[in-house]
């Protein structure tokens, strides 16, 4: 339900044809990984694959509306109406990023990151390699 009302504001933005077809292919593919990660609520994978689509549509979006705008001369109300709900969609959708965030936390995700060595280590016990945690925060060690 958090991301499904800003894709919900896609529909109103693909109206038009204005965008290429990878505008609507992009969102609503979102749209479905966002129904599948709200209906198994166990999955840790399909609210992670919600959240990077997310993160990756706003990118696109950004790109497809700075591409495709059309000259001021050639805006009619539908396509002013179907840019300002693609423009809405956009502007909406880091407080679903946030939110879907949330909902990852209090599935049980938890990430630290190594700057130091550059790793991604899943929270918990550290793996031992060789009598050596494998994992650490210590970038001495």
């Amino acid at each position: 339900c958090m991301g499904t009302g800003v894709n919900a504001k896609n529909v109103l933005g693909c109206m038009n044809h204005m965008f290429p077809a990878s505008y609507a292919w992009g969102n609503f593919s979102v749209l479905a990984v966002g129904i599948w990660a709200i209906a198994q609520r166990d999955s840790l994978d399909a609210i992670m694959m919600f959240l990077t689509g997310l993160l990756l549509t706003v990118l696109t979006d950004i790109i497809h509306v700075s591409v495709f705008y059309p000259p001021n001369n050639y805006l009619t109300d539908v396509k002013r109406f179907s840019i300002g709900m693609a423009i809405f969609s956009l502007l909406l959708k880091p407080m679903s990023c946030y939110l879907v965030y949330r909902m990852y936390r209090e599935r049980g995700g938890e990430y630290t990151f190594n700057i130091g060595r550059l790793l991604l280590c899943q929270c918990g016990p550290p793996p031992l390699v060789l009598g050596r945690p494998l994992c650490t925060l210590d970038p001495s060690a």
